[in-house]
């Protein structure tokens, strides 16, 4: 595993050193010595460390699970969604997922004749355009890839490419036959039964976005419904699991963090004031108390304002609860978590099914496999009878939201990009009608909904609906790339 962990870390370092052209072939070594063999660990990784570092870190502050700590500075802008194509926040990502992981898969394709390589390198093209039409709605695809025979590929809208990718998907099932990779495979162990349910938790997860999108809301419908009878889904978690807790080993994110030897991340206020108003647990979990004893969490882009607010006594690190990074050490990246692919079973159920039975098994096997995520196996029976998250004795309505509220509850600390889309998709939780400053002055509050940040940059009010542009891709391809986009623009799914 540690030879695969090199020869990952050797062809991201190298991509890494330079500023490409996604139509480029990556600048790192070529040839006959390239072989497909080598090339889908590194393809994997290159997913795997956009989604667990710099993905984890911006949705962290979009789906208020992490704030920039008082006396810090380094997330100022992220905390005050101040952002636009010039914070070239996602160029990194943009880079490994087209010039690296992409293009890998694509060379593997054409150099290896194995139908199941073919097949799960287009499991890994699915994930990877879902991460990207999830950031800014559109991309590169058909005319993507090609080299110098089109270095200025045509954009196109998220329905396209995510329905493109589906049927490459489909195809390639329908060709795999009896065939068995001969990949090194670090993600699933050469195991096709669990690409086959990884790809089926893809599929449900961008049906639900198309449904909730307007989008041949019957016949999407219809798909998830016979997904969810099949049943046909991976089993325990698809997680990259080849960190340790060994420096140059380390978790993508607390590597980023313990390389600069600086945590500047604290805990949010409604994730830490949804924890405590349901005596839940797994608020120990990465967030520290304070020296009183207390969890307190940092209010929404309220940094600077809280001198103001506090009669300029201050507001030091001391005062907010910082997050913990240490418990991320040597964390898998998690892809597809049996407690998110739970919850999502337990939607179906309600909407779809009217089958309450059902619906409530899978949303308690959600919040038990977030207990056993963060070393808390036994602890979620009593929590799951307490009244604030018992699922019996509710209507449907609030059986629902309570499925959509553990979700988010769920993904803090685990898959926070898939936290954000969530948040988007469902508008829950949902954003308070309070201000941060009307908060800080004791008006009511639901806990867990989400706060407009007291500083607030965004060009129309609110929170993120999207990433900006990358500035890569404007810089090498100004012909195509779609005019700038507002971080209020919502993607094409978020149509609530």
């Amino acid at each position: 595993m540690k030879k695969l962990i090199t020869l990952a870390a050797v062809a991201l370092v190298a991509l890494n050193s330079c500023n490409l052209d996604i139509n480029d072939d990556p600048n790192y070594p070529s040839g006959p010595q390239v072989t497909p063999e080598k090339m889908l660990p590194s393809a994997e990784n290159a997913i795997a460390d956009v989604l667990g570092d710099q993905m984890f870190t911006y949705a962290g502050f979009f789906s208020q699970y992490f704030e920039q700590r008082p006396e810090q500075n380094q997330y100022n802008n992220l905390a005050e969604l101040n952002i636009d194509e010039s914070s070239n926040l996602f160029d990194r990502c943009y880079r490994m997922l087209y010039a690296g992981a992409l293009k890998d898969l694509q060379v593997i394709m054409e150099k290896s004749p194995n139908k199941a390589n073919h097949y799960v390198c287009t499991v890994l093209r699915v994930w990877a355009y879902q991460l990207i039409v999830d950031n800014f709605s559109d991309a590169p695809y058909s005319e993507a890839l090609m080299g110098q025979a089109n270095p200025t590929p045509k954009w196109e809208d998220g329905k396209t490419v995510l329905m493109g990718v589906l049927d490459e998907l489909d195809k390639a099932e329908a060709n795999l036959g009896d065939a068995s990779m001969n990949l090194d495979d670090p993600l699933m162990g050469k195991k096709l039964s669990q690409w086959k349910g990884f790809a089926n938790a893809l599929r449900l997860r961008i049906y639900m976005r198309f449904i909730d999108g307007g989008i041949d809301v019957a016949s999407y419908t219809q798909k998830v419904k016979d997904l969810v009878a099949a049943n046909a889904f991976f089993k325990g978690d698809v997680k990259f699991d080849v960190y340790t807790n060994a420096e140059k080993q380390y978790n993508p994110w607390y590597g980023a963090i313990f390389a600069l030897r600086a945590n500047n991340f604290a805990a949010a206020y409604p994730i830490v004031e949804y924890y405590k108003a349901n005596n839940d647990q797994r608020i120990s979990y990465a967030i520290a108390k304070m020296s009183t004893g207390n969890y307190v969490g940092q209010l929404p882009g309220s940094k600077v304002s809280m001198k103001e607010w506090r009669n300029n006594l201050g507001w030091k690190n001391e005062n907010v609860s910082r997050i913990g990074i240490g418990v991320m050490a040597a964390k898998p990246v998690y892809v597809f978590s049996a407690s998110e692919l739970n919850f999502l079973l337990a939607e179906v159920q309600l909407r779809f099914n009217n089958d309450a039975a059902k619906a409530k098994e899978a949303y308690e096997a959600g919040v038990t496999a977030d207990f056993a995520f963060r070393g808390m196996e036994g602890k979620a029976a009593a929590f799951l009878k307490t009244d604030a998250v018992k699922f019996d004795s509710k209507t449907t309505d609030e059986q629902l939201h309570l499925v959509y509220m553990q979700k988010w509850a769920a993904f803090f600390m685990c898959n926070h990009m898939e936290a954000w889309s969530e948040i988007r998709r469902t508008d829950v939780p949902k954003t308070s009608t309070k201000t941060a400053k009307q908060i800080f002055d004791g008006d009511a509050y639901t806990p867990g909904e989400l706060i407009v940040p007291a500083v607030n940059h965004i060009q129309v009010g609110g929170l993120a609906k999207r990433l900006p542009y990358p500035q890569d891709a404007r810089k090498y391809n100004k012909v195509n790339t779609p005019p700038e986009k507002k971080l209020s623009d919502p993607v094409f799914w978020d149509v609530k």
